[in-house]
């Protein structure tokens, strides 16, 4: 492996939490990675700022400004490939993807979803999962493909649901162990440890179940 920083290209949408416990470990040392650019698809959002403030180059794609969604994949995907990143990162980046963007990037490309995969794909996931009487929730960090939340996972964290959670205390919970595992998985990736074969997450040469690693936690 190169001993230089993996180039890493992050998309956002909002206030980028996740982000930021990703430039934490860029800057903190714990992460072999350089942040080359981060991407919103909303202009003015928070997450703009956090990397304005660590010297982050940004840029926006707004989706408003386009007339499909392969017109508006067609210029991030150029926006994106300015940067020549070695692995993408969604974090909390809200938009479907369309087949051809997600073939371009197919093994380089991670997203965090906030629930135990294969559950609860899309929107709302905390208060559906409290609704089914779950008594277990948590969030996986997945490579993309074309099925939306379908890739294969990398790594879940679990999180316990309590009789008197509401779905903003479960998403509290859940934001916790994203800060976790989303860098961990990063840097499982820039170290040349995780990767995607056949549809399929491998963790240091063997191939992970469909939950991926699993980080069991009390809370």
């Amino acid at each position: 492996m190169s001993n230089s920083p993996m180039r890493v290209v992050v998309l956002i949408s909002g206030s980028g939490t996740n982000l930021q416990a990703i430039i934490d470990g860029q800057q903190d040392g714990s992460l072999p990675i350089k942040i080359a650019a981060v991407i919103s698809n909303k202009p003015d959002v928070k997450g703009l700022q956090r990397a304005e403030t660590a010297n982050i180059a940004t840029a926006v794609v707004d989706h408003k400004q386009f007339e499909s969604r392969e017109s508006f994949d067609a210029a991030l995907q150029l926006e994106i490939d300015k940067h020549q990143p070695q692995l993408v990162v969604l974090a909390g980046f809200m938009r479907i993807l369309t087949p051809a963007f997600t073939a371009h990037y197919a093994g380089k490309m991670l997203n965090i979803h906030p629930s135990l995969l294969p559950k609860y794909q899309g929107l709302h996931t905390h208060q559906r999962a409290i609704d089914a009487g779950d008594s277990i929730h948590g969030v996986t960090v997945h490579f993309v493909t074309a099925e939306l939340d379908g890739g294969p996972a990398a790594i879940q964290a679990q999180v316990k649901i309590d009789s008197n959670d509401t779905a903003d205390t479960l998403a509290a919970k859940v934001q916790v162990q994203e800060h976790i595992i989303y860098p961990l998985a990063v840097k499982w990736f820039a170290e040349g440890r995780l990767h995607m074969q056949a549809n399929q997450a491998w963790l240091d040469g063997k191939a992970l179940p469909p939950c991926g690693h699993l980080l069991a936690v009390e809370s």
